[in-house]
């Protein structure tokens, strides 16, 4: 797997990153969500430039112009509830790309830290030979990524796949690697060092489903 660590690069994205982590900030859910907007823009807007581009003649009102227009048909599918706010942003610069969302979540079954991810709800169109995004904003056991790879494989054979993910723990990027085909590229904001033993990413940021959308039961 190629990984594209954005955040060992000074950008706009540090600032976006401070106030998604500072738990001042979290206490305003329209911020957290817009965050994690401009951060999805930001990882379409990295992500573009290891797209085909072909050139097209365009008419301006005062002539011919010659640009270079991405052709790869795009297909990019959210992890719900938490992956919404991300979505949009990456929407926002992929705007071409075809949609499809699936729920997925952690079951405890015996109340204890052993969990499994529970696919329910899937909507996707035909992935073969198609560029598959997929986009998950907490890559923390990479559990969740590898049993939605599962549930795409009965709609196609992607031609390529990137994964998008704002915050991963050392520990899922290795999983997840190990789990995807070799020239999969993973587009990540900043890997944390720890996973605890109940999945979470340290020092991370918390729930970001719940901070986007408050807490459920």
């Amino acid at each position: 797997m190629i990984v594209h660590h954005l955040n060992k690069k000074n950008s706009l994205l540090n600032r976006f990153m401070a106030e998604l982590r500072d738990q001042e900030v979290q206490k305003d859910s329209m911020r957290f969500r817009r965050n994690m907007e401009r951060i999805g823009e930001i990882l379409s807007y990295e992500f573009s430039k290891s797209l085909s581009y072909q050139e097209q003649l365009i008419q301006t009102p005062f002539g011919e112009k010659e640009v270079r227009l991405n052709s790869d048909p795009l297909v990019l599918c959210s992890v719900l509830r938490a992956g919404l706010p991300l979505h949009h942003g990456l929407l926002n610069y992929l705007d071409k790309a075809e949609n499809a969302f699936i729920s997925a979540y952690r079951h405890h079954p015996d109340d204890t830290d052993e969990f499994e991810v529970i696919v329910k709800y899937f909507a996707a169109p035909n992935l073969q030979d198609k560029i598959l995004l997929l986009a998950d904003p907490m890559l923390a056991t990479g559990k969740t990524l590898e049993n939605v790879y599962r549930a795409l494989k009965s709609h196609g054979q992607p031609k390529k796949i990137h994964l998008l993910s704002v915050i991963g723990s050392e520990k899922g990027v290795s999983y997840v690697s190990k789990r995807f085909p070799e020239d999969t590229h993973l587009w990540i904001a900043d890997i944390d060092p720890v996973l605890t033993s109940k999945g979470y990413i340290v020092p991370g940021l918390g729930d970001a489903g719940d901070l986007s959308f408050g807490e459920k039961l």
